[in-house]
Protein backbone atom coordinates (compact mmCIF):
# COMPACT_ATOMS: atom_id res chain seq x y z
CA UNK A 1 0.00 0.00 0.00
CA UNK A 2 1.36 3.26 -0.82
CA UNK A 3 1.89 5.89 1.69
CA UNK A 4 0.26 9.05 1.86
CA UNK A 5 2.16 12.22 2.50
CA UNK A 6 1.56 15.85 3.70
CA UNK A 7 3.72 18.69 3.48
CA UNK A 8 3.62 22.44 4.33
CA UNK A 9 4.31 25.69 5.61
CA UNK A 10 2.58 26.75 9.08
CA UNK A 11 3.31 30.02 11.19
CA UNK A 12 4.36 29.00 14.73
CA UNK A 13 0.80 29.60 15.73
CA UNK A 14 0.16 26.86 13.13
CA UNK A 15 -1.66 29.01 10.35
CA UNK A 16 -0.62 27.68 7.02
CA UNK A 17 -2.87 30.41 5.15
CA UNK A 18 -1.44 32.11 1.88
CA UNK A 19 2.28 31.69 2.87
CA UNK A 20 3.29 32.90 -0.60
CA UNK A 21 1.75 35.89 -1.57
CA UNK A 22 -1.52 38.16 -0.31
CA UNK A 23 -3.35 37.38 -3.69
CA UNK A 24 -2.91 33.13 -2.79
CA UNK A 25 -6.37 33.01 -0.44
CA UNK A 26 -7.11 36.52 1.30
CA UNK A 27 -10.93 34.45 2.49
CA UNK A 28 -12.19 35.24 6.21
CA UNK A 29 -10.60 38.76 5.61
CA UNK A 30 -6.83 37.46 5.92
CA UNK A 31 -4.32 40.22 5.42
CA UNK A 32 -0.71 38.64 5.96
CA UNK A 33 -0.41 36.75 2.79
CA UNK A 34 2.89 36.10 2.08
CA UNK A 35 4.37 35.65 5.62
CA UNK A 36 7.24 33.02 4.52
CA UNK A 37 8.34 35.75 2.75
CA UNK A 38 12.43 36.90 3.38
CA UNK A 39 12.91 33.29 5.00
CA UNK A 40 14.46 31.52 1.86
CA UNK A 41 17.93 29.33 2.47
CA UNK A 42 19.52 27.56 -0.03
CA UNK A 43 19.68 24.32 2.80
CA UNK A 44 15.44 24.06 2.35
CA UNK A 45 15.60 20.83 0.64
CA UNK A 46 12.13 21.16 -1.47
CA UNK A 47 12.39 18.03 -3.22
CA UNK A 48 12.67 16.06 -0.13
CA UNK A 49 10.07 17.14 1.60
CA UNK A 50 7.77 16.59 -1.12
CA UNK A 51 6.71 20.51 -1.72
CA UNK A 52 7.61 19.24 -5.34
CA UNK A 53 6.16 16.48 -6.07
CA UNK A 54 8.78 14.57 -7.34
CA UNK A 55 8.41 11.14 -8.23
CA UNK A 56 5.03 11.10 -6.63
CA UNK A 57 1.48 11.25 -7.18
CA UNK A 58 -0.69 15.12 -6.24
CA UNK A 59 -3.56 15.43 -4.06
CA UNK A 60 -5.34 18.45 -3.67
CA UNK A 61 -8.13 20.17 -2.44
CA UNK A 62 -10.10 22.74 -4.47
CA UNK A 63 -7.95 25.84 -3.24
CA UNK A 64 -5.13 24.74 -3.53
CA UNK A 65 -5.90 23.50 -7.09
CA UNK A 66 -7.15 26.72 -8.50
CA UNK A 67 -4.09 28.56 -6.40
CA UNK A 68 -1.26 25.90 -8.74
CA UNK A 69 -3.53 25.40 -11.80
CA UNK A 70 -3.39 29.29 -12.51
CA UNK A 71 0.57 29.70 -11.78
CA UNK A 72 2.38 26.74 -12.73
CA UNK A 73 1.34 26.07 -16.10
CA UNK A 74 2.33 29.10 -17.29
CA UNK A 75 6.39 28.98 -16.04
CA UNK A 76 9.02 28.27 -18.42
CA UNK A 77 9.99 24.77 -19.09
CA UNK A 78 13.28 24.33 -17.36
CA UNK A 79 11.83 25.67 -13.90
CA UNK A 80 12.42 22.73 -12.08
CA UNK A 81 9.66 22.58 -9.28
CA UNK A 82 6.92 23.78 -12.42
CA UNK A 83 8.51 20.49 -14.16
CA UNK A 84 7.61 17.78 -12.25
CA UNK A 85 4.35 19.88 -10.54
CA UNK A 86 2.98 20.65 -14.20
CA UNK A 87 4.18 16.61 -15.10
CA UNK A 88 2.69 14.86 -12.10
CA UNK A 89 -0.84 13.20 -11.82
CA UNK A 90 -3.07 15.46 -10.12
CA UNK A 91 -6.48 14.47 -8.00
CA UNK A 92 -8.20 17.26 -6.53
CA UNK A 93 -11.06 16.29 -4.08
CA UNK A 94 -13.94 18.99 -4.54
CA UNK A 95 -17.67 18.90 -4.70
CA UNK A 96 -18.22 21.84 -6.58
CA UNK A 97 -15.56 21.71 -9.39
CA UNK A 98 -16.55 20.18 -12.65
CA UNK A 99 -14.00 21.11 -15.18
CA UNK A 100 -10.37 20.85 -14.58
CA UNK A 101 -7.85 22.58 -16.70
CA UNK A 102 -4.58 21.14 -15.55
CA UNK A 103 -2.93 18.74 -17.56
CA UNK A 104 -3.21 15.01 -15.36
CA UNK A 105 -5.77 16.03 -13.31
CA UNK A 106 -8.75 13.80 -12.09
CA UNK A 107 -11.37 14.82 -9.66
CA UNK A 108 -12.43 12.95 -6.60
CA UNK A 109 -15.91 13.74 -6.32
CA UNK A 110 -18.19 12.13 -3.30
CA UNK A 111 -16.58 10.61 -0.52
CA UNK A 112 -13.05 11.89 -0.06
CA UNK A 113 -12.32 9.56 2.56
CA UNK A 114 -13.40 6.39 0.37
CA UNK A 115 -11.45 7.59 -2.65
CA UNK A 116 -8.10 8.41 -0.82
CA UNK A 117 -8.64 4.77 0.86
CA UNK A 118 -8.87 3.49 -2.62
CA UNK A 119 -6.03 5.21 -4.27
CA UNK A 120 -3.67 4.14 -1.69
CA UNK A 121 -4.23 0.29 -2.00
CA UNK A 122 -3.48 1.10 -6.18
CA UNK A 123 -0.38 0.02 -7.30
CA UNK A 124 1.96 3.38 -8.08
CA UNK A 125 3.87 6.35 -6.57
CA UNK A 126 3.40 7.55 -3.02
CA UNK A 127 0.48 10.03 -2.39
CA UNK A 128 1.72 13.85 -1.62
CA UNK A 129 -0.86 16.21 -0.25
CA UNK A 130 0.55 20.29 -0.44
CA UNK A 131 -1.19 22.74 1.19
CA UNK A 132 -5.19 21.90 1.22
CA UNK A 133 -5.45 22.59 5.00
CA UNK A 134 -9.35 21.67 5.06
CA UNK A 135 -8.57 18.32 2.84
CA UNK A 136 -5.63 17.33 5.59
CA UNK A 137 -8.16 18.18 8.33
CA UNK A 138 -10.65 15.54 7.25
CA UNK A 139 -7.87 13.01 6.11
CA UNK A 140 -6.60 13.53 9.73
CA UNK A 141 -9.58 12.67 11.32
CA UNK A 142 -9.84 9.20 9.37
CA UNK A 143 -6.21 8.08 10.27
CA UNK A 144 -4.87 8.50 6.69
CA UNK A 145 -2.01 10.08 6.61
CA UNK A 146 1.13 8.45 6.57
CA UNK A 147 3.91 11.26 7.33
CA UNK A 148 3.83 14.92 8.01
CA UNK A 149 6.67 17.56 6.53
CA UNK A 150 5.94 20.52 8.62
CA UNK A 151 8.16 23.83 7.73
CA UNK A 152 7.62 25.62 10.99
CA UNK A 153 8.76 29.36 10.49
CA UNK A 154 9.40 31.66 13.21
CA UNK A 155 5.89 34.42 12.83
CA UNK A 156 3.16 34.57 14.94
CA UNK A 157 -0.09 35.16 12.23
CA UNK A 158 -3.25 35.29 15.37
CA UNK A 159 -5.70 33.79 12.78
CA UNK A 160 -6.20 32.52 9.91
CA UNK A 161 -6.90 28.87 8.33
CA UNK A 162 -4.86 26.19 10.69
CA UNK A 163 -3.39 23.35 10.06
CA UNK A 164 -5.14 21.38 12.76
CA UNK A 165 -8.25 22.96 14.15
CA UNK A 166 -11.22 21.48 16.81
CA UNK A 167 -11.88 18.70 14.87
CA UNK A 168 -8.41 17.51 14.85
CA UNK A 169 -8.16 13.80 15.95
CA UNK A 170 -6.18 13.47 19.18
CA UNK A 171 -3.20 11.57 18.61
CA UNK A 172 0.38 11.18 19.15
CA UNK A 173 3.17 12.00 16.41
CA UNK A 174 6.83 10.85 16.05
CA UNK A 175 9.30 12.69 14.99
CA UNK A 176 11.84 11.24 12.28
CA UNK A 177 13.57 13.87 11.16
CA UNK A 178 14.58 17.95 12.08
CA UNK A 179 16.67 20.67 10.81
CA UNK A 180 17.00 24.36 11.18
CA UNK A 181 17.60 26.71 8.53
CA UNK A 182 19.86 29.83 8.78
CA UNK A 183 16.56 32.04 8.93
CA UNK A 184 15.31 30.05 11.82
CA UNK A 185 12.80 27.69 9.57
CA UNK A 186 12.30 24.14 11.81
CA UNK A 187 11.78 21.85 8.97
CA UNK A 188 9.97 18.51 10.95
CA UNK A 189 8.98 14.88 9.33
CA UNK A 190 6.41 13.29 11.50
CA UNK A 191 4.86 9.87 11.40
CA UNK A 192 2.03 8.60 13.21
CA UNK A 193 3.07 7.51 16.79
CA UNK A 194 -0.20 5.87 18.21
CA UNK A 195 -2.62 7.04 21.04
CA UNK A 196 -2.11 9.58 23.26
CA UNK A 197 -1.10 8.71 26.55
CA UNK A 198 -2.56 10.65 29.49
CA UNK A 199 -0.25 10.85 32.81
CA UNK A 200 0.36 13.56 35.26
CA UNK A 201 3.41 14.32 37.15
CA UNK A 202 1.23 15.16 40.52
CA UNK A 203 0.22 11.76 40.66
CA UNK A 204 3.68 10.34 39.70
CA UNK A 205 5.39 8.24 42.94
CA UNK A 206 8.45 10.42 43.88
CA UNK A 207 12.06 8.87 43.49
CA UNK A 208 14.31 8.09 46.38
CA UNK A 209 16.75 10.33 44.57
CA UNK A 210 13.87 13.20 44.34
CA UNK A 211 12.80 12.74 48.48
CA UNK A 212 15.95 13.57 49.49
CA UNK A 213 16.08 16.55 47.65
CA UNK A 214 12.77 17.60 48.92
CA UNK A 215 14.25 16.73 52.49
CA UNK A 216 17.42 18.31 51.82
CA UNK A 217 15.28 21.64 50.24
CA UNK A 218 13.11 21.73 53.64
CA UNK A 219 15.93 21.54 56.07
CA UNK A 220 17.92 24.27 54.38
CA UNK A 221 14.54 26.44 54.71
CA UNK A 222 14.19 25.80 58.26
Amino acid sequence: MRRLIVSTFASLDGVMQAPGGPEEDPTGGFTLGGWMFGYGDEGMDISAAGFDGKDRELVLGRRTYQIFEAYWPYQRDDHPIAKTLNAAKKYVASNTLTMLGWNNSTLLHGDVVSAIVALKAQPGPDLQIIGSGNLIQTLQAASLIDEYNVWAFPVVLGRGKRLFSETAKPSALRLIRSQVSTTGVVMSTYVPGGNIQPGSFLMTEPSEKELARRKKMANETW
